[in-house]
């Protein structure tokens, strides 16, 4: 059997990435049919279908999955590789994940300072909850990820990183008693997998109560947005809502000690790669406290 080449599996990554044979064309400055013919090829030489029609584009079949696993270690490995006969230097694709008050509001600086040092490394940069990134650096589809208490992953490194204090919100002019009242509430949270959500759930479970209703957004600004609106209530950390634009249209209450403390932690696979290790420098208590106080 020919062994496999990492420009097939390049290319494959991207078809992947893109969802579609035109778009990996376009990102890898290639002409279509040779993006469709190398994916054809490595099909033949493997003797499996890596893709199955999906609507308008295409989805990964059982054996393609498997096959992602490895080709993103591979060419990770290329990677690695490459940097250390170049001495060590940090460069090529670095992917990282991130929470979404993480990624507004403590990664901005932080990933302005990477680049300027690391101008060849290009980060891509993509947000999901805590349990999602978990699973994707778990998978190699991401090389390390900023999440948050709690979590279990005992397969991979952490490094805690930044602390935030929660806070309840609620529509303006709420007492204390009326939003600290979450029976037969409006509770507007991320999806399932989002940490805040579940020390909320956690919390109200151990008191023995429950919302009436869960309403899932995507983004903080929608939260506070229809929680202003006065929809319902809400969790989130007390930086990312003094971001945002309705942070003086709602009420603020102070959650128990037990909840309103969580830290966020980077998160990834040992061993770690040039890139990865670049990051980490920057990320030492002293580095940090210099980016905190020029921000």
């Amino acid at each position: 059997m020919r062994t496999l080449d990492l420009e097939s599996l390049a290319i494959f990554r991207a078809v992947v990435a893109e969802g579609g044979v035109l778009r990996a064309a376009a990102r890898l400055n290639r002409v279509q049919s040779n993006v469709t013919t190398r994916i054809r090829q490595l099909e033949e030489r493997l003797g499996v279908a890596l893709f199955r029609r999906q609507g308008r584009g295409l989805a990964l079949t059982a054996e393609g999955q498997r096959l992602l696993s490895y080709a993103e270690r591979l060419l990770r490995l290329s990677d690695e590789a490459v940097q250390a006969l170049r001495g060590g230097r940090p460069l090529g694709r670095f992917r990282l994940g991130s929470l979404e008050s993480a990624a507004g509001v403590r990664l901005p600086p932080l990933l302005a300072r990477y680049h300027a040092l690391h101008p060849e490394v290009t980060v891509e940069l993509s947000t999901a909850p805590t349990g999602a990134l978990i699973q994707r650096v778990q998978k190699f589809e991401i090389d390390a990820a900023f999440v948050s208490e709690p979590f279990f992953a005992p397969e991979l490194e952490s490094l805690p990183l930044f602390e935030e204090e929660l806070i309840l919100i609620a529509p303006p002019g709420a007492s204390p008693e009326t939003a600290m009242r979450l029976a037969g509430q409006t509770v507007i949270a991320f999806a399932q997998g989002c940490s805040y959500r579940r020390r909320l759930e956690e919390w109200l479970s151990g008191a023995g109560t429950a919302p009436e209703r869960i309403l899932e957004f995507a983004s903080y600004h929608a939260m506070a947005a229809c929680v202003a609106a006065g929809a319902g209530v809400a969790i989130l950390p007390l930086a990312v809502l003094e971001s945002l634009p309705a942070r003086d249209q709602v009420s603020r209450h102070a959650l128990p000690p037990a909840i309103a403390r969580s830290r966020t932690h980077l998160v990834w696979r040992a061993p770690s790669s040039p890139a990865l290790d670049a990051l980490l420098e920057i990320t030492k208590p002293e580095a940090l406290e210099r980016l905190q106080d020029s921000a």
